[in-house]
């Protein structure tokens, strides 16, 4: 054989197993690629909660922002609060938020979100349970009103009072502690007579006043 043609031949050899080397390369760097790309990542984990690995019998542990753990099932439910009825007289008109109840005045039937009340004209009214007057106003339907908040997200309605009440705005009072009189100002319910409008919310939802009153 000639050296040309041999040098022909070893040139194309060379050439077929670079090629092979290169794929065989391509293969290894694929497979270790694959590999790591499916390792379980144990660090992108960052949230405050340490995740158990599939079979591992580790409980899930949720932790604070600070890092300590958070324990759910020590949350103590808020105490029923002292209550007592604003006033002594007979139920008038009931609390009706799920259906419609007549108003004599109206003369047509509307929802109720507290209950009447009658007695007579110059009876105390009391607060319903200790708490803070929040304010004092002149209400164009159900007239003088005063609205006292207390613990638990309530917040208790006395309106239809009358003209003088006894309290203002930030004063501290105790159930049982007359806050104004029995009146007639509320102008949506003046066919009543003499009572007072009793309304509760609670967290600004309107609420039951009997199932307020029951906890006392």
């Amino acid at each position: 054989m000639s050296k040309k043609k041999f040098t022909g031949s070893v040139s194309g050899k060379g050439y077929y197993i670079a090629l092979v080397l290169c794929a065989v390369a391509i293969g290894i760097s694929g497979f270790l690629y694959y590999r790591n790309a499916n390792k379980p990542n144990h660090s992108a984990n960052g949230g405050g909660e340490t995740i158990a690995n599939p079979g591992n019998d580790q409980a899930v542990v949720a932790t604070n922002p600070d890092g300590t753990p958070s324990d759910s099932t020590n949350q103590v439910a808020p105490k029923p609060i002292k209550t007592a009825s604003p006033l002594e007289g007979e139920m008038v008109a009931v609390y009706a938020m799920d259906s419609l109840a007549y108003n004599q005045t109206t003369r047509d039937w509307r929802v109720h979100n507290g209950i009447d009340i009658a007695a007579e004209a110059g009876s105390a009214v009391c607060a319903a349970a200790d708490g803070e007057v929040y304010t004092v106003y002149e209400d164009d339907s159900l007239g003088m009103t005063v609205v006292i908040r207390h613990e638990n997200g309530y917040t208790t309605k006395y309106a239809s009072l009358a003209e003088t009440v006894s309290v203002k705005p930030g004063d501290r009072v105790t159930v049982g502690q007359p806050i104004g009189e029995v009146g007639n100002t509320a102008l949506l319910e003046s066919a009543i007579g003499d009572h007072i409008h009793f309304a509760v919310t609670l967290d600004g939802e309107p609420v039951n006043p009997a199932d307020f009153l029951k906890q006392g």
